[in-house]
């Protein structure tokens, strides 16, 4: 007789194999917990995984160090200092689309129009030579530059040194071109003077303003990358040190305020007129700024960052247009805008009324007294116009933007160009290393402060179309309008005034 054993484990086993056949097509919990109710409710839960949410590895950020070697010293760029062809790991399908421009963009249309039909020749761009302070010229990512004159305050270096970090936010991007550029304050490249049938070539000449009258090409300035001999921060470093410091609008003295250099100008000497006197006070405060006398001394007076404790802030013009305006409307108080004839690159995109107060340039101490009546009478409105002046600053004016507005010039003028430039003879190859390696103290402080760490991991923001001529005259128009109407309720103030004195 057989043992029965191995029909057994047959059983044993054919019934564990019909259990787990039974545990895959019912949850395994319920085969656990023992039910084997004949309609089992099973519950599920379905997870959609979309490519959008599959979580993407973090960017390695990519550094561009600053090879200051003992070779360097002898202002000699390294071979391969940075990639003249840079492209991301990450593929451009997962980048974020890129931001809108800032609506001042457009007028790097605007400046470049004279051009558009002709296109920029050699010819041209050599004629402007004689009014020229440098050349540059960008080969394949890299540097040149020809120097004609010695700048003031290094207005030159730090210029460059602002491209030279451009060159290293947005390596490969930047187009080959070739431009002169002239550093002072006032416009020579007059529209009159290259108009009619016999006129010349119109040189594209770069500068840090332009007039109505004039056809510059406007730059962003070099204080942008700092100011040592004056003390003033690199503009990135500046904001952080006004946000630590800023001070509730309502909280600040209820004066309009001003430093500055008055014997620059007349304009600026008439302004001293309307200081606080024993016989008259036009609600004004006025400062003489000493520039030698700060440096002695430390520049202990002359924190940028420290003169927003007022209601409000005057910005005049000097010789000409003037770096101190962005400082002003960054305060978050009313900038006080007595009329301005040049501009920049940026100040185009301002609206009176919205983000400062217009005053009157021939009538300037009444001008004045009534800005500061009006805003103490309305305070909220007040208070907006000078958050909105420093919002514009904050965002609008925030160092990405600022080499975006770079790019694009840049950019359009170099598709303007009818001829593939060269190095010229005389000129110099320049890179980080050769300005910053040799630079000692608070101006390699600054360098350092200001420089570009390595690629962008954004691309440009997304330009702006050219105004056509029908939206170019309804925002002039609509500018207009807002000063008629504030000289209109000042006009009106004093009659009163007049009534009842």
């Amino acid at each position: 007789m057989k043992s029965p054993r191995p029909s057994r484990w047959r059983f044993i086993i054919y019934g564990s194999f019909f259990v787990v056949l039974l545990c895959i097509y019912h949850s395994i919990s319920e085969c656990i917990s023992g039910n084997t109710s004949p309609n089992p409710i099973l519950t599920t839960t379905t997870i959609h995984v979309y490519p959008s949410e599959i979580p993407k590895k973090p960017l390695r950020k990519i550094q561009f160090s600053l090879n200051c070697t003992s070779g360097n010293l002898t202002r000699i760029c390294p071979a391969n200092y940075y990639p003249t062809n840079f492209l991301h790991s990450q593929d451009d399908r997962d980048r974020p689309p890129p931001a809108a421009c800032p609506d001042y963009f457009r007028w790097i249309h605007e400046d470049l129009r004279p051009w558009k039909e002709t296109g920029i020749t050699r010819d041209a761009v050599e004629s402007g030579r004689k009014t020229a302070h440098f050349r540059l010229v960008i080969i394949e990512g890299r540097a040149y530059v020809e120097r004609y004159r010695r700048a003031v305050h290094n207005r030159d270096f730090y210029t460059l040194w602002g491209i030279l970090q451009l060159l290293r936010r947005y390596p490969g991007k930047i187009p080959d071109l070739d431009l002169m550029f002239n550093w002072a304050d006032t416009p020579v490249v007059k529209s009159v003077d290259y108009s009619g049938p016999n006129a010349t070539a119109l040189p594209p000449l770069f500068r840090y303003c332009g007039d109505d009258a004039t056809l510059e090409i406007v730059f962003p300035d070099w204080t942008f990358w700092g100011w040592p001999e004056t003390n003033i921060k690199p503009w990135e470093e500046f904001l952080k040190d006004l946000k630590k410091g800023e001070k509730r609008w309502m909280d600040k003295e209820a004066y309009a305020y001003w430093k500055g250099n008055p014997t620059l100008a007349p304009t600026r000497r008439d302004l001293v007129k309307c200081n606080v006197s024993h016989k008259q006070d036009w609600g004004v405060r006025l400062y003489k700024q000493d520039w030698n006398k700060e440096k002695q001394e430390g520049f202990k007076q002359s924190n940028l960052a420290s003169q927003c404790m007022h209601r409000y802030k005057i910005y005049i013009e000097g010789v000409g247009w003037s770096v101190s305006e962005k400082y002003i409307l960054a305060c978050n108080s009313v900038t006080l805008l007595v009329k301005s004839r040049y501009y920049d690159f940026f100040t185009r995109g301002l609206m009176p009324m919205h983000h400062y107060w217009p005053i009157n340039e021939d009538d300037k101490c009444r001008s004045l007294k009534f800005a500061v009546e009006w805003g103490n009478s309305h305070k909220q409105k007040a208070q907006e116009i000078g958050k909105a002046g420093s919002d514009f600053t904050q965002e609008d004016l925030k160092m990405d933007h600022v080499y975006d507005y770079m790019f694009h010039l840049l950019s359009e003028y170099a598709k303007l160009m009818r001829y593939k430039p060269i190095i010229p003879e005389r000129a110099i190859e320049i890179c980080s290393e050769t300005l910053a390696c040799p630079a000692i103290e608070i101006q390699k402080k600054f360098m350092m402060e200001s420089m570009v760490k390595g690629p962008t991991d954004v691309s440009p923001c997304d330009m702006p179309p050219p105004y056509d001529a029908l939206a170019l005259r309804t925002l002039l128009k609509k500018k207009a309008n807002s000063i008629s109407q504030v000289e209109l309720w000042e006009k009106r103030y004093w009659e009163n005034q007049a009534k009842h004195n």
